[in-house]
């Protein structure tokens, strides 16, 4: 029998644009843009309103482009064939049915295993499907649909097929909504600003009436938003990324494997209590904050100390008190702040991810001790077992009675009526939360994995006993001790003054006026500085000295003392090295003393030419052209005409040429004889004595 149109007369337009007719779009707002266009829904009798659920216009096949026309005149549209839906989906929706649901669906199986039986033992299917409906009081007709449920689907599997459908729809798969109307739905509602899923689907209702668009009901796109959207996509999208971190479970770690010190874990946490106490800018009211670390196997809390700020200084001076109290740890889990991550405290660790790694990079504290460090995720305090901890001494510590006024509150929109009423003194707080601590530590009935209802001493101190220890020597004791750069040894004394103290002793003398390093504890000063060279070596520790009363005698007593026997001991180290008088000395310094050589003659003299311009000599009288011996003979007669001398100068001149001839032979002289030698050398006869010696020759001295 033939037909004047096609199978299917009217078209929704997602029918149209999955159709994939000619000339016609391929999405459904591009055919709702078409009808609008062309005025399809104005044509008369050409349009009509959707029957099923969600309503919107089906459009007559005469209405659509020629082409399309043609196509379906001469081909028709595709025969609609019910799809076999996948199994993977069939078994996924039989799993969220409802118990009796499933029952009826294990009865409609036995029914139909039954007739397949008796179908194979050789009876007629319709005969067999008649007998069964009779024993399970069913009518044959609902038999016969059953098997047409499972034609072509293997046995496993007839189970999940035969399942009760009627509930999710007459097209037996899902909730169907429109795609634009269900896109517009979900962006409008999947923001931060988290509206309500009511007021997002009349603003999205009242859009698809606008653009003519099937609009489901409320319960229905309800239905469809939480069948279609995860709930880790609407927790990120409305609430964001950490509270999408906090569906994830927090990782279990089993610490039965651990011994005591054998982690640590550190971290910074800041009291909500308002303190005064000293800051680099005076004394101030501030928030103090903790510094500590807990033995990751018992979860006791070794070291901690407080100040004003988060800083690297307070961080190594406690890993120091660690170190010194109980032992060096192996692993080391830390925060990821500056503080921890200074390269005084974590230079040299490959993985620091803060500040610029190199290879010349100094090792830091726990580097040099041979700790391996290990980096907490940021901002994520699930990573770092110690905030457990913290959350205790929030309550125990910033609660406590004692800081009552002082409290601040968790937040800035939780403070109490007393806010800022008053601040606890440094040393108050300070003993505060050394006591709570203790508390912390020792509080039995703890339920961890190791502890089992002991505390968390008991748990540390019974492995403590029986784990090896690392223990750091002097040396590295001073590792941890803060630097200061720029110290200087003064000039006179020795002494070093460093932060209103002064620090001696009595090595410093080698150093007077050297620039050094002093290491110290901020918290103990008086307990004296180690010094360093500028180059790192170690130079020795200086004692702080304490002062005393003005009129005090013990302590100008004590001084003297001192000084006395630092006199003594300087004399006897004196005398242990001078071993030589300086007559000693002298006489072998002056053997040692090379003779000078005699200059060499002059075999050609030239005689100078004057310059014009000089001055004009006159010629000597022959009083100037007397012979040298005159001269000589008649200031010999002066001088004894002037007095006798004791000893003639050619004589003394004379003993002066016999010792220095022993002395170019190598003969050694007395020391009064070279006493007496040196001092003749440097008196004017003996100058006029060798002058004369050396242009008349020997004659002279006989």
């Amino acid at each position: 029998m033939s037909r004047s149109g096609p199978p299917q007369e009217w078209w929704t337009a997602a029918e149209l644009a999955a159709s994939g007719l000619p000339d016609l779009p391929t999405t459904k707002r591009r055919v709702n843009d078409m009808a609008l266009r062309l005025g399809w829904a104005n044509a008369p009798g050409k349009s009509r309103k959707r029957a099923a659920r969600g309503g919107g216009l089906e459009y007559h096949w005469s209405v659509l482009p020629a082409r399309a026309r043609v196509r379906l005149a001469i081909t028709g549209a595709e025969e609609v064939v019910k799809p076999v839906r996948a199994r993977d989906e069939v078994w996924a929706e039989f799993e969220q049915l409802g118990e009796q649901a499933a029952a009826r669906a294990r009865q409609r199986l036995e029914v139909v295993q039954v007739v397949e039986a008796l179908v194979r033992s050789g009876s007629r299917r319709d005969a067999a499907v008649r007998d069964i409906a009779k024993r399970h009081d069913v009518s044959a007709r609902s038999i016969w649909n059953w098997l047409d449920m499972v034609r072509g689907i293997p046995p496993e599997d007839w189970l999940a097929y035969l399942a009760p459908r009627h509930r999710r729809g007459p097209t037996g798969g899902t909730v169907i909504v429109d795609p634009d109307f269900g896109d517009r739905l979900k962006s409008d509602y999947l923001r931060l600003a988290q509206p309500s899923f009511t007021s997002c689907y009349e603003r999205t209702r009242r859009w698809a009436a606008k653009e003519g668009v099937p609009v489901p009901a409320l319960h229905t796109a309800r239905r469809w938003y939480q069948r279609t959207t995860s709930t880790a996509m609407e927790v990120l999208a409305r609430k964001g990324v950490d509270a999408l971190k906090r569906l994830y479970p927090a990782q279990i770690r089993d610490r039965s494997g651990l011994h005591a010190l054998e982690a640590i874990c550190g971290d910074y946490h800041r009291f909500d209590v308002f303190v005064r106490m000293q800051t680099p800018d005076g004394e101030q009211v501030v928030r103090p904050q903790m510094v500590a670390f807990q033995d990751l196997f018992s979860g006791k809390i070794l070291a901690w100390r407080l100040s004003h700020s988060a800083n690297s200084q307070t961080v190594q001076l406690c890993l120091g008190d660690l170190i010194e109290h109980w032992g060096i740890p192996k692993h080391a889990l830390l925060d990821n702040g500056r503080e921890f991550a200074a390269k005084t405290i974590t230079g040299g660790t490959p993985t620091r991810f803060r500040f610029k790694v190199t290879e010349e990079d100094i090792p830091g504290l726990l580097t040099t001790l041979g700790c391996e460090v290990h980096w907490a995720t940021p901002y994520s305090g699930q990573s770092k077992p110690i905030e457990r901890a913290f959350r205790d001494l929030c309550d125990r510590v910033a609660k406590h009675p004692a800081c009552e006024g002082a409290y601040t509150g968790n937040s800035p929109d939780a403070k109490p009526e007393n806010y800022a009423s008053r601040a606890l003194e440094f040393e108050e707080f300070r003993a505060l939360v050394d006591a709570e601590i203790a508390a912390h530590n020792a509080r039995p009935d703890r339920r961890t994995e190791v502890a089992f209802g002991r505390s968390f001493d008991d748990v540390f101190a019974e492995s403590y006993a029986r784990a090896p220890i690392r223990k750091a020597t002097a040396e590295q004791r001073r590792l941890w001790l803060m630097g200061a750069r720029g110290v200087s040894v003064n000039r006179t004394n020795g002494r070093i003054s460093f932060m209103g103290n002064a620090y001696f002793d009595e090595w410093l003398h080698e150093h007077l006026g050297a620039t050094v390093v002093a290491r110290f504890d901020a918290d103990a000063l008086w307990d004296g500085l180690h010094i360093y060279a500028l180059s790192g070596a170690y130079l020795g520790f200086a004692p702080c000295q304490e002062k005393v009363g003005f009129f005090s005698a013990e302590g100008a007593k004590e001084i003297k003392r001192a000084r006395t026997n630092f006199t003594k001991a300087t004399r006897a180290q004196l005398e242990a090295h001078r071993r030589l008088n300086a007559a000693e000395v002298a006489a072998g310094a002056l053997g040692a003393m090379p003779t000078a050589p005699a200059p060499p003659p002059a075999r050609v003299v030239e005689m100078p030419v004057p310059h014009k311009r000089a001055a004009r000599v006159s010629r000597a009288s022959a009083e100037d052209e007397r012979p040298v011996e005159e001269v000589v003979t008649s200031l010999t007669r002066h001088r004894t005409a002037r007095g006798a001398r004791v000893e003639d100068e050619r004589d003394l001149f004379a003993r002066a040429l016999e010792f220095e001839a022993s002395l170019a032979r190598g003969e050694a002289l007395t020391a009064d004889q070279a006493r007496w030698l040196r001092g003749y050398q440097t008196h004017p006869d003996y100058r006029a004595q060798k002058l004369l010696a050396e242009q008349l020759g020997q004659g002279l001295r006989g």
